[in-house]
């Protein structure tokens, strides 16, 4: 029986004709979880920088095809935030602009008792007070203080002071001051000294929690003295103020000034250590130092008092 063979044929496909090209789906980008997504909101309703960053942070780590949407979220805030800075900062500006005289002044009244040692030795009363008004470009201080004591019917201190010191800024480290003066102590061997300084200070420090401040300038100083005939002397102003806010509750403080000149220099220098009590109320240690060069007869070069006070701020 014969066979025929069988050729074998080239394999055809054979597909339908399309009369559009084939259908395109669109699908949209990846997107953030959205657990991811509303940890990020919840750290800008904070509205704390630090916070934020570090959910952006921890969210980059996590998720870093998603970059791009975590640092728009992060940009919309950093915008936000400086916005509402911005405007807190016009409206306080505007606020200070329109103040009248009698506002913003801040202040406290300090009251408490001394250890004087030097031309006395005794104990005795302390009261003092300090009133602040801060503008925009300009600063008022006025201290008011006071010392006095009685020793079986005498009076053994009497020390009283006053002065007033307008500041005006010329830039973040320069500024100028005027200073007048009064002062009492017949102790010290003077009924009257009236002081006129003005001249130039720098801003050594300015951080939230310390601040240095330094001042010189030429001063005129008047005396009448208890035994001797009235003195106008020149002198050159040296002072510095330094403040820092140890924690929130402690305080340290640091004044000190000179007035140098050829007859008789004076040298003072006080020392607080403020504790925060209660809101507003405070318990301030302090040390002071005045010494003069050339006293009158009769009176020591250095007096020092150590006081103990309870001060109110408001």
């Amino acid at each position: 029986m014969s066979v025929v063979p069988v050729v074998e044929l080239p394999i055809r496909l054979v597909l339908p004709d399309y009369v559009s090209p084939p259908p395109f789906i669109p699908a949209p980008p990846p997107r953030l979880p959205r657990n991811v997504k509303a940890m990020i909101e919840a750290a800008v309703k904070t509205k704390d920088s630090a916070t934020v960053a570090a959910v952006v942070k921890a969210a980059l780590a996590t998720q870093p095809y998603d970059k791009e949407e975590i640092r728009t979220m992060q940009q919309a805030f950093l915008d936000a935030n400086a916005r509402e800075i911005a405007e807190k900062a016009n409206a306080e500006t505007e606020r200070i602009r329109r103040a009248a005289l009698l506002e913003l002044w801040t202040g406290k009244v300090e009251l408490g008792a001394f250890r004087a040692t030097g031309n006395t030795s005794n104990f005795g009363y302390t009261g003092a007070v300090k009133l602040d008004r801060k503008g925009i470009d300009w600063q008022h201080t006025i201290q008011l203080n006071a010392d006095f004591q009685k020793d079986r019917g005498s009076v053994t201190r009497e020390q009283y002071g006053a002065s007033y010191q307008p500041r005006y800024t010329l830039n973040d480290g320069f500024f100028t001051y005027g200073r007048m003066q009064y002062e009492k102590d017949r102790i010290q061997g003077y009924l009257d000294r009236y002081s006129l300084s003005g001249g130039l200070g720098y801003r050594v420090l300015k951080r939230d929690n310390v601040t240095l401040s330094m001042e010189i300038g030429p001063a005129l100083r008047r005396t009448r003295y208890v035994t001797v005939p009235k003195e106008t002397t020149w002198s050159t102003l040296t002072s510095l103020d330094f403040d820092w806010q140890v924690s929130p509750t402690i305080k340290l403080t640091q004044d000190a000034s000179s007035y140098v000149e050829t007859g008789n220099s004076t040298f003072t220098s006080a020392t607080g250590l403020e504790a925060g009590m209660s809101k507003g109320l405070k318990a301030r240690l302090s040390y002071s130092i005045e010494h003069e060069t050339s006293p009158p007869d009769g009176s020591l070069q250095t007096d020092t008092i150590s006081r103990f006070s309870l001060v109110y701020g408001f």
